[in-house]
């Protein structure tokens, strides 16, 4: 019977012949017996196989070093030993592939994240990288499973816009032209109507402006999918290359937009809670023994809400110095988002009403004229986890707010054109992912929860 280890480990198939194909972990015994760790990535354990040294090959099980792959046919018989139920008396092995022991780098021992991150095509090997890959996995069909089951489309937005979702400019273009030597216009700048879409174009930073448009037809939508930001950003909390879960409903104003997004959140955690649970067991183990906790905590916690007026009161009268001055006015960093999270209120929070000139253009504004309809959720560990608003539903006031921000109005006549037809009150948010998976995972640099990070001076794989 052909099974992966998490399936015999459940279904625990004792005094049957299994087949089991996995890598090496880690190989023990004496002269007359072998004890072998074998894990085939599909649960954070290794099941024990014996080897009877008598009847194998002697280079055979030489061989047989930590990091070979190994296929091993055998009865699952209870185990009288520590640390496991059962184990395989095994029949036959096959060597799959052999690993040199002396220049394999995954050897038994303890290796740090920052060499882990020089050899980012093996690290998924190990069982820390083990349980992130799984529980990316479970929470991207989590994501899918919250929204479908409230009747949300899944829209695919475009990777290559030409358009600056916010404001920022810091977006990597896309061209055909030769860099060295592009066409130029008469006044000297490159003519990118030579270009192969016949304009400047870039990788998105953003689906939400798309997905404005399909929720103004289709009512609630959602995207999930690769991001880019140009960001000189060496930080344990930015990449270059993320990926975000951005809903956007039409007729949700800004209470409705908060509750969707605190029910979706603590939906995610749920569902790795009851899916993956012993992922973050290893986790909370070796790495973060507050993590399980904090996550149970989190999904039977109501998040408390208030304004950015009262947060910025807050930290003032909180007597702790902080690195970046606290003022109203200025955009709140995460050392003040954290210290609101894990030392005021003990649980996240949803900040509202931001002031309108630290939010992006495309935020409804309240009628004191000075902030906006923006909400951030914040997280312990992480600060914010969460970004959205109430969008502007009004033409004139966002024909405004582009012109004062010197934004190319043209280029957004499209997204105009939704407020010109039949303008509704809509909301959304974003989500990115590798936030999440640091939350869940309870790791603190952001390249340890993707697989192939990309960072500035960084696209190696």
């Amino acid at each position: 019977m052909k099974l992966r280890i998490a399936e015999i480990l459940k279904e625990m198939p004792v005094g049957k012949e299994v087949s089991v194909k996995g890598w090496v972990r880690t190989k023990r015994g004496n002269n007359a017996v072998n004890f072998i760790a074998l894990n085939d990535g599909s649960i954070v354990h290794s099941i024990q196989v014996v080897a009877d040294v008598a009847k194998f090959d002697e280079n055979l099980l030489k061989n047989i070093t930590t990091g070979a792959c190994i296929a091993v046919s055998g009865e699952l018989t209870t185990s009288l030993g520590k640390g496991q139920s059962v184990e395989i008396q095994a029949n036959t092995i096959e060597l799959l592939g052999t690993a040199n022991p002396e220049t394999y780098p995954l050897q038994k021992k303890g290796h740090s994240m920052e060499f882990l991150r020089t050899i980012a095509h093996l690290r998924p090997r190990t069982n820390y990288f083990g349980c992130v890959l799984r529980l990316r996995h479970a929470l991207a069909f989590a994501i899918h499973n919250f929204f479908n089951s409230k009747g949300f489309v899944y829209i695919h937005t475009p990777i290559i816009t030409g358009a600056d979702c916010e404001g920022a400019g810091e977006m990597f273009e896309v061209t055909t032209l030769d860099v060295g030597n592009p066409p130029r216009t008469e006044q000297g700048n490159v003519d990118y109507s030579k270009d192969f879409f016949g304009k400047e174009t870039h990788l998105t930073v953003s689906g939400q402006l798309n997905g404005e448009l399909c929720a103004m037809a289709l009512g609630n939508i959602y995207t999930f999918g690769p991001t880019f930001r140009a960001e000189n950003s060496n930080t344990p909390r930015h990449l270059a290359e993320f990926w975000m879960i951005e809903p956007e409903m039409a007729f949700y104003e800004l209470e409705d937009n908060m509750q969707l997004a605190e029910e979706f959140i603590k939906y995610c955690i749920k569902y790795a809670l009851e899916h993956n649970l012993d992922d973050i067991r290893f986790l909370n183990d070796m790495f973060d023994n507050e993590l399980l906790q904090r996550l149970m905590d989190t999904v039977d916690t109501e998040f408390v809400r208030l304004t950015y007026t009262q947060a910025i009161d807050i930290l003032l009268q909180s007597g702790k110095k902080f690195e970046f001055k606290v003022e109203w006015g200025t955009d709140l960093q995460s050392e003040h988002e954290r210290y609101l999270v894990e030392n005021h209120f003990h649980k996240p929070v949803i900040l509202i009403d931001y002031p309108k000139e630290i939010k992006a253009f495309y935020m409804k504004q309240n009628q004191d004229g000075k902030t906006v309809r923006a909400m951030d959720v914040l997280f312990p560990k992480i600060g914010e986890i969460i970004g959205g608003s109430q969008r502007e539903e009004n033409l004139e006031k966002l024909q405004q707010i582009i012109k004062e921000r010197q934004m190319n109005e043209a280029e957004l006549e499209f997204y105009l054109d939704t407020r010109r037809f039949g303008t509704a009150p809509h909301s959304g948010f974003g989500l990115g992912f590798e936030r999440l998976m640091l939350f869940v995972t309870g790791m603190s640099n952001i390249r340890d929860v993707i697989p192939f990070p990309r960072t500035p001076q960084n696209a190696d794989y």
